[in-house]
């Protein structure tokens, strides 16, 4: 497994819609291999493959809670969700406070979707469904954003978008 890249705000492939994947080989298992191995180093519990600059539709989860961030032997659950699609949302909203590995520092409350129903495939291509509340659904219907190349901050007034990208900016210009 490989530690990649993770891609920062203002990188243009954070914007990508990112193409669906018909071939379910090694190389896509390598590639979710890595995108865990990537997001539990960050730390974090989500990752889209745009997100290391791969315009592909997989995204990798584990919310399962940790009692000590320190402690290696909790034990994981991780998820991989292939050509993920929502096919039902409840009018009902939750507030969770969001955080993006792609935005390192930032933290704002998004209103989503309570509860979702999520058709996606395994990594052997078989077809799945699942529905999902809580911070499970929030964290699936935040990376299925991250596909279509829309990022938590887009829920956010203009201002407060223009805010966090410009003080993105700056720290990459600093290096």
């Amino acid at each position: 497994m490989t530690i990649r890249q993770i891609k920062l705000i203002p990188e243009t492939c954070l914007r990508e819609v990112c193409a669906p994947i018909e071939d379910f080989n090694e190389e896509i298992k390598k590639l979710a291999d890595d995108m865990l191995e990537t997001m539990y180093d960050a730390p974090g519990i989500g990752l889209a493959a745009s997100q290391i600059a791969v315009l592909k539709r997989i995204v990798v989860l584990d919310v399962a809670e940790r009692e000590n961030e320190e402690d290696d032997s909790v034990k994981k659950e991780p998820m991989v969700f292939i050509n993920p699609v929502i096919t039902w949302s409840s009018e009902e909203k939750s507030v969770y406070q969001e955080g993006c590995l792609s935005i390192p520092g930032v933290y704002e409350d998004v209103e989503r979707p309570s509860e979702v129903r999520v058709s996606f495939l395994d990594i052997d291509g078989k077809q799945q469904e699942i529905e999902a509340n809580g911070l499970l659904g929030t964290c699936i219907q935040h990376e299925i954003d991250h596909l279509n190349g829309v990022l938590f901050i887009d829920y956010l007034s203009r201002l407060k978008r223009e805010r966090i990208v410009k003080k993105m900016i700056k720290q990459a210009k600093q290096g």
